[in-house]
């Protein structure tokens, strides 16, 4: 297959799987109203955890499970924990296009931690590109003309933490197994948030259960047609699809629960957008291939850019 194929292939996958990301998200805002978010995220973690472990044993490649950097893999899993339970709430506070529009902050993120955490140089073009993308965020957010609430503090907590996991998975490089980059997070999530069960726990209706099992059953879809993706085209290709989830924001947001994103809100995003996809093109003629977030915040392979 040709170079413009395979990216072409690649490109596809990548909006297959950020259309399945914003299903999964929809159905996170949709439990968000009726259950605490650590049940959802427990819940999704632990319904989820059974296709990991099928992919862990298809798995060609060698090695055990045991990281070859755990501290890195366990603060990754921290982050990760930190950013889906953000994510979710802030699905469940604000309008789907609003939180979308923080979380496309992200790369933006990245490249400003990669400074302190890999001794990475911003030049003046990244650091204009930052400055611009911040003020798309505030766009969207519009201090002292609208009410600042958890919910946008929670998006912007967990675009940060997100940010985060994508930093660590680039010191991590290519010496993790792509499962093992993944089972770790369900496996902290499991762990930790299995602990509050006892106080947060509410017992699901069948149709609510069927929902959260979408949720865990949409993060290993998602993330497996993103590892396709990444294997068949560039990274520059890939990365900047996941800005299509605006376009299913706004769908979705109007088609279930009424919500109709301003034109300021969507002026802030395509800033947010611009800034961004800037960056990761920048990323991409400075280090070859751009790390960026490879799934919603929510999802524990966020940041994974796959061994080709």
């Amino acid at each position: 297959m040709s170079a413009i194929g395979r990216n072409l292939r690649g490109a596809l996958l990548a909006l297959g799987a950020f259309a399945v990301f914003s299903a999964h998200d929809v159905s996170v805002k949709a439990l968000g109203g009726a259950y605490h978010v650590a049940q959802i995220v427990f819940f999704a973690a632990l319904l989820g955890l059974p296709a990991v472990f099928v992919l862990l044993m298809r798995d060609p490649e060698p090695g055990t499970i045991w990281p070859r950097s755990p501290a890195i893999v366990f603060v990754r899993s921290g982050a990760v924990l930190v950013s889906a339970l953000s994510a979710f709430f802030a699905f469940a506070e604000i309008p789907l296009a609003q939180a979308y529009a923080i979380f496309f902050s992200t790369p933006i993120l990245v490249t400003l931690l990669a400074v302190p955490l890999l001794g990475e140089k911003v030049g003046i073009r990244r650091a204009t590109a930052i400055a611009v993308g911040m003020a798309g965020v505030l766009i969207v957010l519009r201090p002292g003309q609208s009410e600042f609430g958890l919910g946008h503090l929670s998006a912007l907590v967990a675009a940060l933490s997100s940010a985060l996991t994508a930093v660590l998975t680039r010191r991590i490089g290519t010496s993790e197994r792509a499962v093992v980059v993944l089972l770790y997070p369900m496996l902290g999530n499991i762990a930790v948030l299995g602990a509050f069960m006892p106080f947060v726990y509410r017992p699901m209706e069948g149709g609510d259960f069927l929902l959260v099992t979408l949720v865990a059953l949409g993060s290993v879809g998602g993330m497996v047609l993103i590892i396709a993706a990444y294997r068949a085209a560039e990274a520059v290709v890939v990365a900047p699809m996941q800005y299509s989830q605006i376009v299913w924001a706004v769908f979705y947001g109007a088609l279930f629960f009424e919500e109709s994103p301003d034109a300021i809100t969507l002026v802030g995003a395509a800033v947010v957008m611009g800034s961004g996809i800037y960056i990761l093109l920048r990323e991409q003629k400075l280090h070859g291939a751009p790390v960026a977030p490879a799934a919603p915040a929510s999802t524990a392979g966020v940041g994974l850019r796959p061994r080709r």
